[in-house]
């Protein structure tokens, strides 16, 4: 044979061979035929995934080692190559289905109706959004029953949905939003799934829900997604988190518990119980250790599924999750109910829910704006997080967060702190300590100019990191507008922590706007004040008189943390008390309408007690004229006591003193400290 004949020989067998690469192989023995054995244990694990696969429902879990195991033998297959894709498309790690889908289309795309879908779908959510829109072009509807067990049905309706999610992507891809996203570290975070973050409004204290090993039932999921869920708590050390410890009983138990949400001051956690298809219960923080989860009564838990929810800041109002049919716009929807009446859940309406799911309600303590996860709307993919306000008696037009929080996949149980700086949740981006982390997302503002050139350290994503050197352009900070009281309660005299009774006033009606209490082991209280309302605080206990502080917070002030401990005074004959929500105009000494509330309370103190008697005084800082001062000082006293006595105290239990500049409590040098010297006071002079 000629050297030109051999040479077109080789590239003929080169050809063929070539060919035959991009062909699926199919696992028969003609193909195999020096490998009877391997291809016999491939036969065994194909059969073995196959029950799994075509278990009804689909054991995606179980399935997945099987096809793995027999895919090593013969990767070259191109209806195994997709249901691998399909099993990891159905399990916390669906980006890594695209290379087995991939070349399940190289090999032969018509080896299952799914391939040009299943191939969207991974391209979807590997963010390769002109890719996906391609394939989900090529794809066609799928009716159920496709395969063993299937139920599952492809729409044209559900490939359009698909490719404006994809169409969403892009566009917001382009526009991303300035954050830090940072895994929260192995403090919180373990090698299964931990997900479901809440935190207390000062963010001292998280709840995460975790599948980790050690579970109080000590039960593993029979789906194959770790351990039954249990709680875990940590608490905020200055510079990290301390290590997650499990609740143990009586709030885990051997069902799943979750986290769903927890009130500003960290007293009161709302718990997911797997049980009549999923309720929501409620424990209670008593000094350090929580108590046994109680129902929350059936205008919240139904006979369908109830999965998230959320405390108003006040903590008269639950916002909640329910896929419940009556009142329901489709999928789940987020409610709003009074707890303290007997009025049933009000739908939130269309401007928040869709006909698709919504999910993850979380209230902000500034008492109006809404974060939530929704499938409709913008979506990139999945569930996608969005925020809403409630201005006006309407809800605004819910805005996406964008990416990177934003992922193709579901993005769900998402909280703030108060001040609106940090976020949580989970995800499971590449890089992390398990199927799904717990990450602390950090909103940047003009302070920081950030150069975003340290990959993974800086910015997380499902593409490649960034490597470019790119300046962050100056972006404002949202600040929340909310006020955070929060201190401990004590006894005056032996400094010992107390129980109390905190009531929050709204002083231009005189109305109780809500009701806490101070923790019953470290006396700690936390009161989420939502701007524009002037407040009127009483924090009171039996045996104690009780303290006032007022905060007028004008609407639009800023977001601001203050502590006030908060020394109760027993009631003792010399023990003086500062009225602080007693209010006179500039240099008058008519008594305002918003003082009403605190003069009530001086009224019942004086009528429960009946030996009481009291010395009322007035003070001034000291700008102006001192005689003036004095006389100013005097009127006002005596305009509390006229007060009292008209409505019931006898005037012989009752004195009022001026002491005009003459008592300060701080340096007339500032504003601030001019105002803690103009006060009214009372003095206990018998009992």
């Amino acid at each position: 044979m000629s050297f030109f004949s051999r040479l077109f020989l080789l590239l003929v067998l080169a050809a063929t061979g070539s060919r035959a690469v991009a062909q699926s192989v199919a696992f028969t023995k003609d193909n195999f035929s020096d490998n009877k054995e391997g291809l016999r244990e491939a036969m065994r694990e194909l059969k073995d995934g196959e029950t799994e696969y075509g278990a009804d429902p689909a054991r995606y879990a179980q399935a997945l080692p099987h096809y793995l195991a027999a895919q090593q033998f013969n990767p070259n297959n191109a209806g195994l190559n997709v249901k691998i894709g399909d099993c990891y498309l159905h399990s916390t790690s669906k980006t890594a289905a695209l290379p087995y889908l991939q070349k399940a289309a190289k090999l032969d795309a018509t080896a299952d109706a799914r391939t040009h879908y299943l191939l969207a779908r991974a391209l979807h959510l590997n963010a390769k959004w002109r890719e996906a829109i391609a394939e989900y072009q090529l794809a066609h509807p799928v009716g159920g029953n496709t395969r063993n067990g299937s139920a599952e049905a492809l729409t044209a309706n559900d490939l359009q949905r698909y490719i404006q999610q994809c169409r969403n992507g892009q566009q917001l891809m382009a526009r991303p939003t300035r954050v830090f996203i940072d895994n929260a570290g192995p403090e919180l975070n373990s090698s299964d799934s931990d997900y479901g973050p809440v935190v207390s409004a000062d963010e001292s204290t998280i709840l995460i829900t975790s599948r980790r090993a050690g579970s109080t039932g000590g039960k593993a999921d029979p789906e194959g997604n770790g351990y039954f869920e249990d709680i875990y708590q940590a608490n905020w050390q200055g510079k990290k988190w301390s290590r997650a410890t499990n609740l143990g009983a009586p709030v885990n138990t051997g069902d799943h518990n979750a986290t769903v949400g927890l009130a500003p001051d960290g007293q009161r956690m709302l718990v997911y119980v797997g049980t009549n298809g999923g309720d929501l219960l409620e424990a209670n923080l008593g000094g350090s250790a929580w108590g046994k989860p109680k129902q929350l009564g059936s205008r919240i838990n139904s006979r369908s599924h109830e999965t998230s929810a959320s405390y108003s800041p006040d903590g008269r109002f639950l916002y909640f999750v329910s896929d419940r049919a009556e009142g329901g716009l489709g999928g789940s929807d987020i409610y709003k109910v009074e707890l303290e009446s007997r009025n049933a859940p009000v739908n939130l309406g269309s401007a928040i829910n869709t006909a698709y799911g919504e999910e993850g309600v979380f209230m902000a303590p500034d008492g109006k704006t809404m974060y939530f996860s929704s499938e409709g709307h913008n979506s990139m993919g999945g569930y996608d997080i969005f925020k809403s306000v409630f201005e006006n008696g309407k809800w605004s037009t819910p805005e996406n967060l964008g990416w990177p929080i934003n992922t193709p996949d579901d993005d769900v149980f998402f909280v703030t702190s108060a001040s609106g700086r940090h976020g949580y949740y989970s995800s499971d981006r590449p890089g992390g300590l398990g199927a799904k982390d717990i990450y602390r997302i950090t909103f940047l503002g003009p302070e920081k100019q950030p150069v975003l050139s340290e990959e993974d350290q800086l910015l997380a994503s499902r593409l490649a990191p960034m490597k470019q050197t790119v300046l962050a352009p100056a972006v404002a900070v949202a600040t929340a507008q909310v006020t955070i009281l929060k201190g401990t309660v004590t006894d005056d005299a032996t400094k010992q922590p107390l129980e109390a009774s905190i009531d929050l006033i709204d002083n231009t009606n005189g109305q109780t706007i809500a009701n806490f209490r101070s923790n019953s082991t470290s006396g700690r209280y936390l009161v989420s004040l939502p701007s524009g309302t002037n407040y009127g605080i009483v924090v009171r206990q039996d045996g104690y008189l009780f303290h006032s502080e007022n905060f007028d917070l004008p609407a639009g002030a800023a977001y601001a943390e203050v502590v006030k401990d908060i020394p109760l005074k027993r009631l003792e004959v010399g023990t003086t008390i500062v009225l602080r929500n007693i209010f006179f105009d500039t240099g008058k000494a008519a008594l305002r309408p918003e003082s009403t509330a605190e003069l009530e309370r001086l009224q019942k103190l004086l009528t429960d007690t009946p030996a009481l008697k009291l010395e009322m005084s007035g003070h001034t800082d000291d700008v102006g004229e001192a005689a003036k001062n004095q006389d100013l000082s005097q009127r006002r006293a005596q305009a509390v006591v006229a007060y009292l006595t008209q409505h019931g105290i006898a005037a012989a239990r009752l004195t009022a003193a001026g002491y005009g500049e003459t008592r300060p409590v701080a340096p007339n040098t500032s504003k601030a400290s001019r105002q803690l010297n103009r006060r009214t006071e009372f003095k206990v002079t018998a009992k």
